[in-house]
């Protein structure tokens, strides 16, 4: 069975940036798989620290069953994450205990840095999935089949410096959108949060806006989620895009990026 795993910063990350992909490749009989590298500790202005850890925690397991996802603990607490090998390490294992086809991961450029170093420590990590000689936390076998790694849009569907963003592929997620909105429902801790500290009027229509913009830089598709492919060297043996194979006429490739990128070598 294929194996895709999410790798996101946060809690309720999966569900905002992946959770529709997640669900259509699942529909196509992919074996799902859930990490959040932080614990979600920052994510409260009524609960201290290690209370809203647990809460999260809870959570964040809930939503993954509700995607009939494995969910795998988180690592580090809220901004504390950066490019630290013993981290590298842990997210290492993960990838290896999933025996992932496809990771899907947070934008190397994005609004905040534990984003950021996400995306940078799942793209590393991924790079040792077949290196025996890299040891991991705790110990995993490597494995030699391919991954092909895709990033997220970034948050606000702009870099940090506030240019505008377009994915390589866009996926139809109108089909599961209920589904993964129910999964976001999980993390019920997070309204009052998102409402007062990053102006979200409702962090369930937050979802929805978020799919109806990206849908609207599809062109094609009412509700979406983007992603940009990472090059496949180091990863593969070949120039492959999964993603697109398995989801067929519910992902589209965006011909103007395609046109303005570099070809690698074979």
């Amino acid at each position: 069975m294929p194996s895709c795993l999410a790798i996101f910063a946060h809690p309720d990350d999966v569900e905002y940036f992946a959770a529709g992909t997640m669900l259509q490749l699942a529909k196509r009989g992919w074996e799902l798989h859930y990490f959040d590298l932080c614990a979600g500790n920052g994510g409260s202005v009524q609960m201290d620290g290690p209370t809203t850890a647990t809460v999260r925690l809870a959570e964040a397991q809930e939503a993954a069953r509700l995607l009939g996802a494995k969910f795998y603990p988180p690592v580090v607490n809220d901004m504390t994450l950066t490019f630290d090998i013993e981290v590298m390490r842990k997210v290492a294992s993960v990838i290896r205990q999933s025996r992932a086809d496809i990771v899907l991961t947070h934008a190397l450029s994005d609004y905040m840095e534990d984003h950021m170093a996400c995306a940078r420590l799942a793209t590393s990590a991924a790079f040792t999935h077949g290196m025996p000689n890299y040891d991991t936390v705790p110990p995993a076998t490597p494995y030699a089949h391919d991954v092909t790694i895709y990033h997220a849009m970034p948050h606000g569907l702009c870099t940090p410096l506030r240019q505008k963003v377009r994915a390589g592929l866009y996926v139809d997620v109108a089909p599961v959108q209920d589904q993964a909105r129910q999964a976001l429902a999980a993390h019920a801790s997070q309204k009052d949060w998102l409402d007062k500290s990053q102006g979200m009027d409702s962090y369930l229509h937050t979802l929805d806006k978020m799919s109806t913009a990206v849908g609207a830089l599809s062109g094609k598709y009412a509700l979406a989620q983007g992603w940009s492919r990472h090059l496949h060297l180091g990863y593969s043996a070949a120039n492959i895009d999964p993603l697109r194979s398995a989801l067929g006429s519910d992902c589209m490739i965006d011909a103007v990026y395609e046109a303005a990128l570099e070809k690698p070598f074979p």
